[in-house]
C-alpha cells in the first residue's frame, strides 16, 4: 500500500481560457504561481466566506463534484454556513467591470490531488489528511473516496478547510492565492500519526506544505522518518512562497530519510537559485536522496539516480490547464515503481534504465491531466486507450 500524507484545498478558479484559445503544445509537468483576490463564494448548500467586497454570489452544486457561483447576482441560499481560511461571513463578492465572473470551485491540494491520481491507477492508496467538518471537508471526502482512496486513517477536523483561489492565464497556467491561516491542514499532532494504522506498508508520499506549516510539521516530518525504517519514502517539495520562507524547505535535511525527491524546475529556482540541474542533483544526492526528479513543464523531465543521469520528452498535448499535473507526474512515478516491485525499501534494485521507465510513463499521466480541466487525473483504462 502506498500512502499520502498532506492537505487539501479547495481550489476556486476565477477563469478559464476558451477552446478557441487552448494551444496545441506540448504538455506542462507544474506550475506555481500567485494572485491576490476577494469575495465571497454561495453554493447551493453552503455559504463560505473568501474576503474582500462587491456583489453578493449566488451559485449552485455542479455534476462534477464542485461548486460553481457567479458573481453580480444577490442569491438566497440554504443550508449551513462554513468558514474557509479564517474568513467566514456572506457580505462579499467579486465583480468585474460590464459583466460578472464566474468561479468554479473544486477539490484539490497537491497531495490529495496524488492520492487519488494513484487510486485511480489501481494502487491500494491510503491518504492521511486532516478533513475539515465544513461543506468543502465533504467535498474532498466524496472526491477521493469515490476515487478509491482509502480514508481511515483521515482524521475529522474542527478547524476549517485551505482555500485557494487559482486564476488560469490563456495557457492554462495557475496563479494562486492561499486562504490558510489556522486552517484543517496544519495542525498534526504526533498521536493522530501512527505507522500502525497504515502497515503493511511500501511507499510514503509526502510534502507540500504538510512539511513546512506550522505547528505539525514537526509531527510530519517525525513520522516520515519512522517511516523510512520500514518503506520507501518520496517527497515533493512544491514549493510555495506566499505560505511559507526558503528556509522553512529544508530539503537536505530531508534527504537524510528520503528516496525519491521530485520537484519542478520552479521550485529548484527558488530553494537553489542559479544552480544547475545536474549540481542541485548532486546535492541532494550527496545529502541522501537516491532517485531526483526535476519536472520542465513542456522541456519532459530529467531523471538522476545516484548521479546518472538521462532526459525524459513531454508527451504532445491539447491543453486545457495545467492543474495537478506535477501531482498527477507523482504518482505516475511511484505506480510505475511499485509495479516494477521496487518500493519498500531504499531503490536497492533500481537502475536508470527503470527509473526512465517510470518518469517516461509519469509524463503521460501528467499529460492526460493537462487535456481536462482542473485536477483530473486518469483512470487506468484511459491510459491503456491511447
Amino acid at each position: 500500500m502506498i500512502a499520502v500524507l498532506g492537505e487539501c484545498v479547495a481550489d476556486a478558479f476565477l477563469t478559464r481560457p476558451s477552446a478557441s484559445d487552448t494551444p496545441t503544445t506540448d504538455s506542462a509537468l507544474d506550475t506555481n504561481g500567485l494572485s491576490a483576490v476577494g469575495g465571497t463564494l454561495t453554493s447551493g448548500t453552503s455559504t463560505v466566506a473568501v474576503g474582500g467586497s462587491g456583489a453578493a454570489v449566488g451559485g449552485s452544486a455542479m455534476a462534477d463534484g464542485g461548486f460553481a457561483a457567479t458573481s453580480g447576482t444577490s442569491a438566497a441560499t440554504g443550508g449551513r454556513s462554513a468558514t474557509v481560511g479564517g474568513f467566514s461571513g456572506v457580505a462579499g463578492g467579486f465583480s468585474m467591470a460590464g459583466g460578472g465572473l464566474t468561479l468554479r470551485v473544486l477539490p484539490g491540494g497537491g497531495p490529495a490531488n496524488t492520492a487519488v491520481a494513484l487510486a485511480r491507477l489501481g494502487d491500494p492508496t491510503r491518504f492521511l489528511g486532516r478533513l475539515s467538518r465544513d461543506a468543502f471537508g465533504e467535498l474532498f471526502r466524496a472526491r477521493l473516496t469515490s476515487s478509491g482512496v482509502d480514508l481511515t486513517a483521515a482524521p475529522e477536523a474542527a478547524e476549517p478547510s485551505t482555500l485557494a483561489v487559482a486564476a488560469l492565464d490563456a495557457h492554462g497556467h495557475a496563479e494562486y492565492t492561499f486562504y490558510a491561516d489556522g486552517t484543517a491542514d496544519w495542525q498534526w499532532t504526533p498521536y493522530e500519526l501512527d505507522l500502525a494504522r497504515l502497515r503493511p506498508l511500501t511507499c510514503l508520499h509526502t510534502g507540500s506544505l504538510a512539511l513546512v506549516r506550522p505547528p505539525g510539521r514537526e509531527a510530519v516530518e517525525a513520522f516520515a522518518r519512522a517511516a523510512a525504517r520500514e518503506a520507501t519514502v518520496s517527497i515533493d517539495p512544491n514549493v510555495r512562497p506566499s505560505l511559507a520562507a526558503k528556509d522553512d524547505y529544508q530539503v537536505e535535511r530531508w534527504c537524510a530519510f528520503t528516496d525519491i525527491l521530485k520537484l519542478s524546475e520552479d521550485d529548484l529556482d527558488f530553494l537553489l537559485p542559479g544552480a544547475s540541474l545536474e549540481r542541485a542533483c548532486d546535492t541532494w544526492h550527496a545529502a541522501g536522496a537516491r532517485l531526483v526528479v526535476v519536472t520542465r513543464g513542456a522541456a519532459g523531465a530529467l531523471v538522476s539516480l545516484d548521479g546518472e543521469r538521462a532526459e525524459v520528452r513531454a508527451p504532445k498535448v491539447e491543453v486545457v490547464d495545467t492543474v495537478g499535473a506535477g501531482d498527477s507526474f507523482t504518482a505516475g512515478l511511484l505506480h510505475d515503481l511499485g509495479a516494477k516491485g521496487l518500493l519498500g525499501g531504499r531503490l536497492d534494485g533500481l537502475g536508470l534504465e527503470a527509473a526512465v521507465e517510470a518518469a517516461t510513463f509519469a509524463a503521460r499521466v501528467s499529460a492526460l491531466t493537462c487535456s481536462v480541466a482542473g485536477a483530473n487525473p486518469p483512470w487506468a483504462h484511459q491510459l491503456t486507450e491511447r
